[in-house]
């Protein structure tokens, strides 16, 4: 299952900058979360991640172990490929 990942990093996520991210990555390992890629961004989230996760409750998880860090907060929304848009579209009767 992919899921988009989109964080926040409060004042003591920036501050343990060095740690956080490989903190993190070996959390995701460790729950057999593949991230597939990070983009740092400018707005209203801090990165946004792309993650393949063998369920919906290793993502749960990754984002309860991040705040309970202290690092910050990440929002989790599943992913849907093309295909199964596809598939979804029929079963919705168009």
């Amino acid at each position: 299952m992919r899921f988009a990942l989109l964080g926040t990093v409060n004042s003591y996520g920036a501050q343990k900058y060095k740690e956080r991210g490989p903190a993190a990555k070996a959390m995701a390992d460790k729950l057999g979360i593949k991230v597939e890629w990070v983009y740092y961004t400018q707005g209203p989230y801090d990165f946004v991640e792309v993650v393949d996760a063998p369920s919906a409750e290793a993502v749960l998880a990754l984002t309860t172990w991040f705040a309970k860090a202290g690092y910050g907060k990440l929002e989790a929304m599943p992913g849907h490929d093309v295909p199964a848009m596809k598939r979804a579209d029929v079963k919705a009767g168009r």
